[in-house]
């Protein structure tokens, strides 16, 4: 039976598989493994620090793709490209599935095991992370007081400053659909985009005509996707909520947050809101 074991035991020493590299290889030179692989120092002797390094570390780097594909998607509605800004919604849509997934190492850890390593964070907490506040920048969670909270790292702040005064993703959408002949009002098109999103009425009445209309309307193959979205972002915060509560009750963060009731007022709140409204007056 000729398996893989046996046919890498049959490689020949002039086979182009078996010659040295010249340095890194060329899959390191462009996935940067030996760096990745580098990036995790566990401060304690825990069994568990090691796989939740590894998860957070793993849902930053969703978060970076997922933030890369929402720009991609809002700069394609703001030029009315919508065959673009769906391909890059899709993407976003397969990596937030993803970065749900990465919940599991972590997702069963018992008090006693996380406890086991939690006092290695001092004040770190996932609340801190510059990428997931850009995320929800996108989706239309803007909020002063946490860019503040970046001001010691310029870079860091200097990105999120720009995605914090630019429209969201969500604004684009809207103001896409306007230019698509629906009755988006002028308050939300001209809205102050630093303040967080809320539910308009008027954007409730534009969904429901695209809801209304013909069920093959490139317009409703949007909105799907869209609450698709909407509905991965809610079930990935209702997970890191029962995470929470798994490993540590409603004790405090430790950055100092609120911990658990803190995560349990983000998973309330609806992800473009006026998508969920709209079914019911359908």
């Amino acid at each position: 039976m000729n398996d893989g074991t046996s046919a890498l035991a049959d490689l020949s020493p002039d086979d182009p598989l078996a010659q040295p590299f010249e340095g890194a290889s060329p899959y390191d030179d462009y996935v940067r493994a030996t760096l990745l692989n580098s990036l995790q120092a566990p401060l304690t002797e825990s069994a568990d620090e090691m796989g939740f390094l590894v998860t957070t570390q793993v849902m930053e780097l969703w978060f970076t793709l997922i933030v890369h594909e929402w720009r991609a998607a809002r700069t394609a509605f703001a030029k009315d490209d919508l065959d673009m800004a769906m391909d890059a919604l899709q993407r976003s849509r397969r990596a937030v599935e993803a970065l749900n997934g990465s919940w599991r190492p972590i997702a069963a850890l018992t008090p006693a095991q996380f406890n086991g390593f939690r006092s290695a964070f001092g004040r770190a907490s996932g609340f801190q992370s510059a990428m997931y506040r850009h995320l929800e920048f996108l989706i239309g969670d803007k909020s002063g007081a946490l860019l503040r909270s970046h001001q010691g790292e310029p870079s860091v702040h200097g990105s999120l400053h720009e995605a914090y005064h630019e429209p969201s993703l969500y604004d684009e959408v809207l103001r896409f659909l306007y230019r698509r002949g629906l009755p988006v009002p002028e308050t939300v098109r001209e809205r102050d985009v630093t303040a967080p999103y809320e539910a308009d009425p008027g954007v409730v009445e534009a969904w429901r005509r695209v809801y209304a209309g013909s069920q093959h309307d490139p317009l409703l193959a949007l909105g799907e996707l869209l609450t698709d979205i909407a509905e991965l972002v809610a079930r990935w915060r209702f997970d890191h909520m029962m995470v929470v509560r798994r490993a540590m009750g409603s004790k405090s963060g430790s950055a100092g947050s609120a911990g658990l009731a803190w995560l349990q007022a983000r998973a309330a709140r609806p992800v473009f809101p006026e998508l969920w409204t709209v079914r019911g007056g359908l």
